[in-house]
């Protein structure tokens, strides 16, 4: 049960408030926030320990119909005052259960980044994992899209995009970011400063620390908020009120926010690069003496994330659109190496700073359509094995990947290029995950069947509107 006086803390802040409504958010399998309401009544004490019970069975990936009996247990540490909802309302994040036996539920994504934080402690090496996740999206002013048995279509708009350069709109003021020329000009050819600062403002208010706001590389509405770092379960649930606080805020500005990977063709992808860093006892564990500041177990950390990169992006990179962005030539990179500084690398070194404090490694091929609890989870179940087993990452490759010689990039290993080849890989590779139970066998086969049931097969079979282009007059 939570301790007492977090949950003090929630009641005394709903009789101060006035609070009328509890809303009770938590994950899906997929990675989907889900919620649902309860009146300010059905809050007490005993809520904290018996929770609310729901219907699984309705809910993506999760239980049969004959098994359906749910509970949801909310974490009294996440309660935030919901800024979207018209009268009164807190929201907190929960934990599933199983109502028999009051055990989280395996296949709930929070407890298994739980179960990811009680490993790392296990195994002595450090204490805290943090995770500083950079998840870019698109802002749009309008978005139509069907698919069905005589039609396949999407169509996307932006006031700022380079497209509408030649639109009459009454009148066109041009100052429109060309393709790959968004990143960082001032306004008015940054249209969305404004917005963002809002959304800044809103997540400054419920007490999650923003570092900077810009407009991204993309022509059409791209963008990017920093968060600070935080420890693993914090960061995932942070990266989840992050993507509320925008879409929610782009939706009352008469606009819609996505963090679809792959959105607009022939221009940048929406990436999260991920920060991550081991702690223990306060003191940070990737500084030292080696490569770029690296030490020993900062090096071995490096080398299980790209010993499991190609499993491993079957929860970073969960979608059939996720490699749409992952292509030779842009700057998201398909080519499996570190590096100080060269962002052409999948992990790269960031060398900002001199401090050990700021040492760290960052994997660039993530991208925000991930479920951040698997996602992190998954990482640090990578990076771990790295370090027990003291796997060496190679030579560093200081130089544009890009512009390499055929010869020479042929040494160097790639990510998958379909989601189907990341789940198959995901089958060959997992036991580093089941670990200390953090993953288990029943998620890891629900996750690949789901994915290839749900997504992969299908759209494998619908016809795309390219082929028309394509094939119409074979």
């Amino acid at each position: 049960m939570a301790a007492k006086a977090s949950i003090q803390k929630v009641l005394d802040f709903v009789k101060k408030n006035k609070i009328k409504f509890v809303d009770l958010k938590f994950m899906d399998f997929p990675g989907q926030w889900q919620h649902f309401t309860v009146p300010v009544s059905q809050l007490k004490t005993s809520s904290f320990s018996e929770g609310y019970g729901f219907d699984g069975s309705s809910l993506r990936g999760w239980k049969n119909i004959s098994e359906s009996d749910m509970l949801i247990i909310p974490d009294p540490e996440t309660m935030f005052l919901d800024p979207f909802i018209k009268e009164p309302t807190i929201s907190m994040i929960c934990d599933v259960h199983e109502p028999a036996t009051k055990e989280k539920y395996s296949r709930c994504p929070r407890s298994i980044a739980q179960k990811a934080d009680a490993y790392l402690k296990s195994t002595g090496i450090a204490d805290t994992a943090y995770f500083g996740p950079e998840a870019e999206f698109f802002v749009f002013d309008d978005v139509r899209f069907d698919s069905n048995a005589h039609e396949s279509y999407y169509s996307i708009d932006s006031k700022e995009g380079i497209w509408n350069s030649g639109k009459e709109e009454g009148p066109n003021l041009g100052h429109k970011p060309r393709h790959k020329e968004g990143y960082f000009p001032v306004p008015p050819v940054d249209s969305l400063n404004d917005i963002r600062n809002e959304m800044v403002v809103n997540l400054m208010d419920l007490g999650i620390e923003v570092e900077a706001q810009h407009h991204e590389v993309a022509t059409g509405g791209q963008c990017e908020i920093d968060l600070k770092f935080q420890p693993l379960l914090k960061s995932a649930d942070q990266l989840l009120m992050f993507k509320y606080i925008v879409k929610n805020t782009a939706h009352k500005n008469g606009k819609t926010a996505t963090y679809m990977p792959k959105p607009v063709d022939g221009d940048n992808g929406s990436g999260m690069h991920v920060h991550v860093s081991l702690w223990k006892k306060n003191k940070p564990l990737f500084a030292g003496s080696g490569y770029a500041g690296l030490s020993d177990t900062a090096l071995y950390f490096i080398g299980g994330i790209l010993k499991h990169a190609a499993s491993l992006l079957a929860f970073t990179n969960p979608t059939t659109n996720s490699y749409k962005r992952l292509v030779p030539g842009f700057e998201a990179p398909v080519n499996l190496a570190y590096s100080q500084r060269n962002r052409s690398a999948a992990i790269r070194i960031p060398m900002y700073s001199a401090s050990p404090k700021a040492k760290r490694m960052e994997f660039r091929c993530p991208d925000p359509s991930a479920n951040p609890y698997l996602a992190f989870s998954a990482m640090l179940m990578a990076g771990l094995d790295g370090v027990l087993n003291k796997i060496d990452p190679g030579e560093p490759l200081d130089k544009d990947i890009y512009d390499l010689p055929p010869e020479e990039l042929a040494d160097v290993p790639s990510t998958p290029d379909s989601l189907s080849g990341a789940l198959q890989a995901l089958a060959e590779d997992h036991d580093y995950l089941l670990k200390g139970n953090v993953f288990t066998e029943d998620v890891i086969q629900t996750w690949i069947a789901y994915k290839m049931d749900r997504e992969v097969k299908q759209l494998a079979q619908k016809p795309h509107p390219f082929e028309f282009a394509l094939y119409y007059d074979v």
